[in-house]
C-alpha cells in the first residue's frame, strides 16, 4: 500500500502509483515516468521509486 502523501512535502503521491507501476512493468524508463507524471521534487520520487509491495509478503498470515 502506496502512502497517499510524500513523507516530507506532504503532496499527494498515491494517485501516480498505478500509472507508475504499470508502465515500469512495462520497461520503461523511471526517470521519463516521473517527468510525464510531473514529480518534480527528489522527496515524491523517492517515495515511488523505492516503494515495495508488502500486501502479497502478508497475505499467508492473514
Amino acid at each position: 500500500m502506496i502512502p497517499v502523501r510524500c513523507f516530507t512535502c506532504g503532496k499527494v503521491v498515491s494517485t501516480a502509483w498505478k500509472e507508475f507501476k504499470e508502465r515500469r512493468d512495462a520497461g520503461e524508463d523511471p526517470k521519463r515516468i516521473l517527468d510525464d507524471l510531473g514529480l518534480e521534487r527528489y522527496c515524491c520520487r523517492r517515495m515511488l521509486l523505492t516503494h515495495k509491495e508488502t500486501v502479497e509478503d502478508l497475505n499467508p498470515y492473514q
